[in-house]
Parts: C-alpha cells; sequence; structure tokens
C-alpha cells in the first residue's frame, strides 16, 4: 500500500528530535536548579498539560479503537478453525516467550544481586519520598479483585460500565464473545454490523492519525518534565537495579526476540527492527501499550504486512496480554526488593514468583505504572511490605517507558510469529482501508 508523505521529516525523526530537545532542555532546568525554580516549576505545569492533553486524545479512543479491532479481527477469521489456530499461537507464544524473559529476569537478578547490602539509609529516604504514592497503589490493589473473584471480574456484568471504569481486560472478554458470535452468525443483519464495526475502525484510526501529529510535542513535553525533576539522579541513585533490569530487558529484545523472528517468523530481524521503529519510539514516549495501539496496528499492516485479521487480533490481544518488558520488570523488583529486605527465597518461591509474573504480564493494564499494584501483591506474597514499592518510585518512569517499548516490540514479533503461514491476500472488498502513515 502506498504510503501519503507529509512534508518535513518523518515522524519517527519529529519524535526524536522532540526527545532529545526535551531532555537537554530538562537537563539545563535540573542543573539551575529544577523544580525548586519558580519559573520551571510553572513552565512544568504547563508541559505536563500539554502532555496529559496528548494522552487524552488518545485515550478517548482506546475503547472504541480496541473493540472494533477485535470484534473485526475475529469475524474476518472466516471460520472458527481459523479462529482456533490463530489464538492457541497467540496463547502458546505468549506463555513462552513470556516465561523465557521472566526467567532471564531472575538469572540477572540472582546473579547480580541489585539488592545485596543496600545502604538503610537511601530506603528510608526512598521510602519517605514515596510514602503517599506507595500507599495509593497498595490501597487500589488491595480494592482489586484477587483469585477465583478476578476469574469471573473478567465477565462484566454491564459491558458499558466496564468501559466507563475502563476495565480493559473486561472488555476484550466481552469483544472476544461479541466476536465469536458474529463470526457464528451468517445473516446479512450481521453481516452490515461487521461492515458497521469496521466503520468504527477506520474512524479510529483516522482521528488517532491526526492525534499522533501532536506527538513531537508530547514527547518535548514528557522529557523535559522527567528530566527537569530528576536530572541524571533518575538513573545514578538506583543504578546496579536500573542497569540489571535493562540488561534483562535488552537480552530479550535484541537476542530473544531476532532469534525468535529468524528461525519461526522467517523473518529478517534488522528488516523488524527498522520497520518497528516508530511504533517502539511511540512506545517509548508515552509510556502505555494502550496508546501506542493504533501506530502498531498501522506498523504492523502497511510497514511489516502483516495479514490485517491477524494483527487485529494479536496487537489488540497483545496490548494487555503479552507485555514480556512489565514481566521482566516486575521479577527483578521483587527480587530486588526481597533482597532489601534480607528476604531469602527459595527455589520453590522464585519459581512461584515466576508464574505470578507471567500471570501479572498477562493481566496488567496496558497504562502507565500499571504494573506496579501487581508488584504490590506479590510483595505481600513473599513476605516483603508492599509499601517497599516506594524504593523504585523515583526511577519507575524511566524504566516503565522502556519496558512498554519491548511489550509493544514483543507485541509485533508475536504478531509476526503468529502470522507465518498465515494468506496476506483478501477478497478485493473485504480489505481494510488504512489510514496514511505520516511519513
Amino acid at each position: 500500500m502506498e504510503e501519503v508523505k507529509s512534508r518535513g521529516l518523518a515522524l519517527h525523526w519529529q519524535m526524536a528530535i522532540g526527545f532529545v530537545a526535551g531532555l537537554a532542555l530538562g537537563l539545563a532546568a535540573y542543573a539551575m536548579g529544577g523544580t525548586d525554580l519558580p519559573w520551571v516549576k510553572s513552565l512544568t505545569g504547563v508541559t505536563g498539560t500539554i502532555g496529559d492533553l496528548f494522552l487524552r486524545l488518545i485515550f478517548m479512543l482506546i475503547i472504541p479503537l480496541l473493540v472494533s479491532a477485535l470484534v473485526v479481527g475475529i469475524a474476518e477469521m472466516g471460520d472458527i478453525g481459523a479462529l482456533k489456530r490463530v489464538g492457541l499461537r497467540t496463547a502458546v507464544f505468549t506463555v513462552v516467550v513470556t516465561a523465557i524473559g521472566v526467567g532471564i529476569a531472575l538469572a540477572f537478578t540472582n546473579a547480580v544481586q541489585p539488592g545485596a547490602g543496600f545502604d538503610r539509609a537511601v530506603v528510608q529516604e526512598q521510602l519517605t519520598a514515596g510514602a503517599e504514592r506507595a500507599g495509593e497503589i497498595v490501597a487500589g490493589q488491595a480494592e482489586k479483585p484477587t483469585g477465583l473473584e478476578a476469574v469471573v471480574a473478567m465477565i462484566p456484568r454491564n459491558v458499558v460500565t466496564a468501559m466507563s471504569e475502563n476495565d480493559i481486560l473486561a472488555v476484550m472478554v466481552f469483544s472476544l464473545i461479541f466476536g465469536i458470535g458474529l463470526l457464528l452468525t451468517r445473516t446479512e443483519q450481521a453481516r452490515a454490523l461487521q461492515r458497521g464495526m469496521e466503520g468504527i475502525f477506520h474512524i479510529s484510526m483516522k482521528l488517532m492519525t491526526l492525534f499522533i501529529r501532536l506527538a513531537p510535542i508530547a514527547v518535548f513535553c514528557f522529557m523535559f518534565n522527567l528530566s527537569a525533576a530528576f536530572g541524571w539522579d533518575l538513573v545514578v541513585r538506583l543504578a546496579i537495579y536500573v542497569a540489571v533490569v535493562l540488561a534483562a530487558l535488552g537480552t530479550q529484545m535484541f537476542i530473544v526476540y531476532p532469534v525468535l523472528l529468524k528461525l519461526l517468523g522467517g523473518r529478517s530481524p534488522g528488516w523488524f527492527f527498522r520497520n518497528s521503529q516508530e511504533a517502539m519510539l511511540m512506545a517509548f514516549s508515552t509510556a502505555s501499550s494502550n496508546a501506542t495501539l493504533p501506530t502498531a496496528l498501522r506498523v504492523a499492516e502497511t510497514k511489516l504486512e502483516l495479514p490485517p485479521r491477524v494483527a487485529r487480533f494479536v496487537l489488540t490481544i497483545g496490548a494487555t496480554a503479552n507485555q514480556n518488558g512489565t514481566a521482566i520488570f516486575e521479577g527483578v523488583t521483587v527480587l530486588f526488593l526481597a533482597q532489601v529486605f534480607g528476604v531469602e527465597l527459595s527455589i520453590g518461591q522464585q519459581v512461584l514468583v515466576l508464574f505470578m509474573c507471567i500471570l501479572g504480564g498477562i493481566g496488567t493494564a496496558g497504562v502507565p505504572a500499571g504494573s506496579l499494584p501487581v508488584v504490590a501483591l506479590i510483595l505481600a506474597q513473599i513476605g516483603v511490605p508492599p509499601e517497599a514499592i516506594g524504593l523504585v518510585l523515583g526511577v519507575d518512569r524511566f524504566l516503565d517507558m522502556c519496558r512498554t517499548t519491548l511489550n509493544v516490540t514483543g507485541d509485533l514479533t508475536l504478531a509476526t510469529l503468529v502470522s507465518k503461514g498465515e494468506r496476506r491476500d483478501e477478497p478485493e472488498d473485504d480489505k481494510p482501508v488504512a489510514p496514511p502513515a505520516l511519513a
């Protein structure tokens, strides 16, 4: 499909410039006194508002986009056998690749021991600084159902209520069930409804392409606020912990994914990463898999040239269920905090942590800081105070950006693997009209 060109630089280069400019000016402001200076505090208030408006524009369309993409993706499978095949591949690859990632995370953390001998004064300082935020996260986790109640909660009593409460998992379950019903119902009215859902998808994607034009400005604002508030201290204060998380994420990104792409997907890793860079940069900038979903869908269909029905199904599921980066972060963080507080975990307990991180990666909301409540839950299970997450709050935003990049790259990798052997060509009347790419 021919891409429509826009004037000037490609969007991802505009975003890169916004990222570098925001980081540089933020570090300069931090060197002059940071947010303690009235003018810096006022400026971060303005840039924070701009960034929030951008995310609100994106999140406003997430529910209609997610529902329409998933329903249409299932309906376009053509028969229940194709749905079973694609769904089974998606589930198997998700669990296996996430397990590999968490295993890498546990291995790195056990080898380096980033929390061993941690300075107690630093611990107390960080816990005090993050006490209020940590308390909110722990309280929020306590209100959420667990165990069998969580399984039951996946089935919404009222889908409109689930949408209004942004219960993404419940909305996805409804969309899956509704899509299967649409697939099985072969009437003219059902086909008309399918065309209507396709219309919602196309409108949502068109609006997204308009909103995404604001991304370079939003990226500048995000990075300015982040660097003006923390400076280089963002990484230095917990350098070893941050290094372990980045090493685990990097191993998954640059070793595991390329091997899977080459051996199971039949694709060149270099070609894949070149064509996925726009979605990766959007993920890094927004720290949200959900906000990156429209960009990932367009990249999958127009640049990776994956079958639209498979890409829509896998990527909408993956935005919540295939979060390798989140699972890796949770694994490292749980073991790190256990080491800080002197809690020795046996092999059996670490295996339990592995399984909980796999489930956490599948059920975590694809929004900024969505994994912190899951970390708090796992900490409580192994005898570490859930409030200990306050220790990592200072560096969480940076790590959130990194793990979201891996999440989105993993979704595109998963879509590529699942698409192997699936037909790309479709009847001319049924071909989706992808919105123009910004270049």
